[in-house]
């Protein structure tokens, strides 16, 4: 058997994290069986070369491979790209087509993204894996085919089966082995190789020196979130090799290439009632206030015990309290379920709507959240030359969030 070294430096991965060595190791090990593999992981980690090893290892590699978006072929042809079709089956079908699993008998088809699969296509999925059998669009001859079936998702399954928009006898056949590729925020020390790998190549495609990280640059790069994964990271580096005069890259101009958090903007969180209990995003905003609240009452709690317990408790330790602002803390601030309420020294008591309270402290940030929304849709959009899926993708939102804020901010494409 081939040693995992061995395989990533045939297949051009990069990297050495024990997750990912797994992955390859257990593609090494299912290579030379028929059995169904299912990979999953994080849209952008590298999911495709999974079954491109397991296809290259296995008693399959000198007949077809043939990998197919399953997300990208509009549902009304699906069954004819997969299966074929025969003349006169629907309007414009002038002549007999092979479908792929015609074409790849003998051989390994990749279903990439087939949590997209309409039900429909699921059922006659499910013949195949089970007899090998199909029938063409608009025939009534059973055809065999003898291939070998490796999936990939990035869809949450156990969540789109509750839903029913996955047969979940077809997760079980397509998923007696699974292989799990680990998103790139989980291998930090694999980041620097990868853009360092990447930086070299696009400085020989524009015949132009390799950039390179200082330190700060370099941390900056293996704590970031990495949303779209090493999709995103070359299409980082890239946009560095080929905009930048400056070779050496700095915290300052690394920064410029990285939208913030996603997770930490309100504005691009979803709202639909299906996923979240607000109905806004101004109230996620609302909630995030509130969980300071209760942040800051636990944190009353905690050194009003530790007063009580300790007379000589020195509060000074903490960098940025001291003593008096505690006990002012402690004293003047009740802080209940429903409302908030604020003793000050010769004020009455100030008791505010729970929403109205945020109201003033969003004033002033509501256009530069606005603004900041606007830039890094704008920005993903570029970077993904006008693609909605792939930008909603990296941004972590649904299409449709993403097509609302579009026309909300008339964003021209």
């Amino acid at each position: 058997m081939e040693s995992v070294l061995t395989v990533k430096q045939r297949f051009g991965i990069i990297g050495d994290n024990p997750k990912l060595n797994r992955a390859i190791e257990k593609s090494i090990q299912v290579a030379n069986s028929d059995i169904s593999v299912l990979v999953t992981g994080e849209s952008g980690v590298g999911k495709e070369n999974i079954p491109k090893i397991i296809h290259q290892y296995s008693h399959r590699k000198h007949a077809k491979y043939i990998a197919v978006n399953c997300g990208a072929i509009p549902e009304g042809t699906i069954d004819s790209e997969l299966f074929g079709h025969e003349k006169g089956a629907f309007t414009g079908a002038t002549a007999n087509r092979s479908g792929y699993f015609e074409v790849a008998d003998g051989g390994t088809i990749f279903l990439d993204e087939v949590g997209e699969l309409p039900l429909s296509t699921q059922v006659r999925l499910l013949r195949i894996l089970e007899s090998g059998e199909y029938i063409k669009v608009g025939s009534s001859k059973v055809q065999k085919t003898n291939v070998r079936i490796v999936a990939a998702t990035n869809v949450n399954m156990d969540e789109a089966i509750k839903k029913g928009k996955f047969r979940e006898d077809l997760f079980y056949r397509l998923s007696t082995i699974i292989i799990n590729i680990p998103p790139l925020r989980d291998r930090k020390d694999d980041i620097p190789i990868l853009f360092r790998k990447f930086a070299s190549d696009f400085a020989k495609k524009y015949n132009m020196p390799t950039v390179r990280l200082d330190d700060n640059a370099q941390s900056l790069l293996k704590n970031y979130r990495w949303n779209g994964n090493i999709r995103q990271l070359k299409n980082v580096t890239e946009q560095l090799s080929v905009l930048e005069q400056q070779r050496a890259i700095t915290t300052s101009l690394l920064s410029n290439y990285l939208p913030n958090p996603i997770s930490n903007l309100p504005a691009l969180i979803e709202s639909d009632s299906n996923s979240s209990d607000f109905s806004s995003e101004r109230e996620i905003l609302y909630k995030i206030l509130f969980d300071m609240k209760k942040d800051l009452n636990e944190l009353k709690k905690v050194i009003g015990k530790l007063k009580n317990e300790n007379p000589n408790f020195d509060i000074s330790r903490f960098e940025d309290l001291d003593s008096n602002s505690v006990d002012k803390l402690i004293k003047q601030t009740e802080f209940k379920d429903d409302d908030i309420q604020v003793k000050e020294d010769n004020f009455t008591e100030i008791k505010q709507d729970k929403y109205d309270f945020a109201e003033e402290i969003l004033e002033e940030e509501t256009l530069s959240i606005q603004d900041k929304e606007l830039e890094l849709i704008v920005k993903s959009l570029e970077r993904n030359n006008g693609r909605r899926k792939a930008a909603a993708k990296e941004l972590g939102i649904s299409e449709r969030t993403l097509y609302r804020k579009i026309k909300q901010y008339d964003i021209k494409l």
